[in-house]
Parts: structure tokens; sequence; C-alpha cells
């Protein structure tokens, strides 16, 4: 076998780094592998999604069995799909909740496992046999009902009655039922006034509850704007900066350019005085050059010659030969 210092490094090189890309893959797609993120696929239909979102937890009697993947709209009720690590059984007849994992408002998913057998991935968990959350808006409809129907003035007239009863009682007991009669008046003089503000407060309930796709409508734009804030910061932030090195580059080229520079100004400076002492002659200059332009252009627009001649010139000799030949 040859050694391996004899071998390409270059190949071995190669190798390598496709080895080490391969187990970055594994690595970020962990939960998608056959062996180490496996997992069976089951569904629950509810009649709304309560906050729960891809990624919460599955629980069975309060142990995590798995994650939600996803939570979409099916028709006239929510879809939940979920994924169930390992082999906990749970049976055909199995419901499923959505409960609240955080005071913060986080959800989970539980799984109440009833009946025989085990329920096939196939098989959704139908609308009878899920919970969702606890409405706040529900909440407060029920207190408003509860509230209704308590008659406050029998409530009142029992106390009342147990105070009398318990009154050779020890003092500790009679203390707390008058303290008991007392709030029981109190309740029972201010009815109106808190059947009122419930009734005001089912009647707030119910105008959210009939905007409650204005308010998701909003928060989803409000999302929007903020990403394209954010983008635009981030394109903000990246001029700035391009601009801070353009300006540290024009400062370096300033001063590695000073030396010649500040001779080359001083000279143009002297230049630029000379010219203004010799205005009159440069102006007189332009004038007397016009007519000349003129007369030559005139020269030269007569073909492919043209005529000129020089004043006060002594015509040229014309030798005998010449002349004999004439």
């Amino acid at each position: 076998m040859k050694p391996f210092r004899e071998r390409n490094p270059v190949v071995v090189g190669a190798v390598g780094l496709t080895v080490l890309t391969l187990l970055a893959v594994a690595a970020f797609n962990a939960d998608s592998l056959p062996l180490i993120g496996g997992g069976t696929t089951y569904s629950a239909a509810f009649s709304e999604a309560g906050g729960l979102r891809p990624g919460d937890e599955v629980r069975i009697a309060g142990v995590k069995v798995g994650k939600v993947e996803d939570v979409d709209l099916d028709g006239d009720h929510v879809k939940v799909t979920f994924k169930v690590k390992g082999s906990p059984a749970f049976g055909t007849d199995t419901g499923a909740s959505i409960r609240v994992r955080t005071i913060l408002g986080a959800k989970y998913l539980a799984l109440h496992p009833e009946g025989p057998g085990q329920l096939k991935p196939a098989d959704e968990i139908p609308i009878g046999r899920t919970v969702s959350a606890y409405d706040v808006v529900q909440a407060f409809s029920d207190l408003t009902t509860t509230s209704e129907e308590v008659d406050t003035d029998r409530l009142a007239q029992a106390l009342d009655t147990i105070s009398v009863t318990f009154q050779d009682s020890p003092a500790e007991v009679r203390a707390s039922i008058k303290g008991l009669s007392r709030i029981s008046r109190t309740v029972a003089s201010r009815d109106k006034a808190l059947r009122g503000l419930l009734g005001r407060a089912n009647g707030v309930t119910e105008v959210l509850a009939d905007h409650s796709k204005d308010f998701s409508a909003l928060v989803k734009d409000g999302d929007k704007l903020f990403k394209e804030i954010g983008k635009r910061r981030e394109a903000i932030h990246q001029l700035l900066k391009s601009s801070a090195l353009l300006g540290v580059e024009l400062s370096g080229l300033v001063d590695d350019n000073t030396k010649e520079l500040g001779p080359a100004l001083k000279n143009l400076k002297v230049f630029v005085k000379m010219l203004e002492r010799n205005q009159a002659s440069l102006d007189r200059s332009v004038r007397l050059l016009a007519p000349y332009v003129r007369v030559f252009t005139n020269t030269l627009g007569n073909g492919r010659w043209f005529d000129s001649y020089i004043q006060n010139m002594v015509a040229a000799p014309v030798s005998p030969r010449t002349e004999g030949s004439r």
C-alpha cells in the first residue's frame, strides 16, 4: 500500500474538502436524514390555528415526541401537519389539542392517546377530537353570560343567613362571614353597573372579533413595512460605509499629491496674472485675427489651388536662355 505522505496532496485535499462539504450538508439537513432525523408524519384538523406555528413542539403526557411541520388552511378548517419521532403508541381514537406552553403565549400540540391499535399516518384526526386554544373573546362572552345568570339579591340573603347562623361561632369565623356578607351587599348594590360594564366589554370583544381580519392584515402589513425599513437601513449603511471609504481614499490622494499640486497651483496663479496684464493685447489680437481668417478662407475656397502675392517684392529676373526660347 502506498504511504499517505507519498500520495498526491491535491487529490488528498480535494477528497478532504468533499468530505467536509458532505458533513456540513448532512448537519444542516439532519431532520431529513433517514436514520437521524426520521419520523412519521401525521395530521389533525382544527377549527382554528390558535397561534400554533411550524416548529412548535408536539407532546404526549408532557413529553416532547416531535414538532409541528406545517399549519395551513384546508377548506373550512385548519390542517396541522406534524412529525412524531420514535414509536410512541397512540390508538385510532387519539385526540389533539392546542395548549399554552409559556406565559408569553407560546403554544404546543398535545396528543391524547385513545383507542386500540396505532393511528395510521393517512388517517387525519377529525375536528370532533381536537380542541383549539381558549379564545379571549369567548372568555369575556362566558363571563358576561355567567354574571347575568347570578341572582345577587338571593346570594346576599344567603350570606346574611349564614352570618346569623354562625353568630355564636368564634370571632374569626364571624368576622369572615360578616366580610362575605358585606362583599355580597356591595356586589348587589353595584349589580347594574357591573352588568353594564360586562355588557360593554362583551360589545368590545365582539367588535374586535369582527375586525380580527383587519387586525391580522394590519400586523402583516406592519411586518412588511419593518422588513422594508430594515432593507433601506442596510442600503443606507452600505452607502455611508462606502462614502467613508471614499473620503479616506480622497484624503490619501490629496496627501500623496500635495507636493505636485502646490507648485502647479502656484504657477497657474502666475499665468493667470500674466493673462490679466495682457488682457487688452489679447482682445486686440482676436479682433485683428478675424479679417485675416476671412481673407484666408476666401483664398482657399477657389478649388484645388489658390492665388496669392506678396506686396513690394521685386520680380524675379529672366535668364537669357529663357528669353531666347520665347
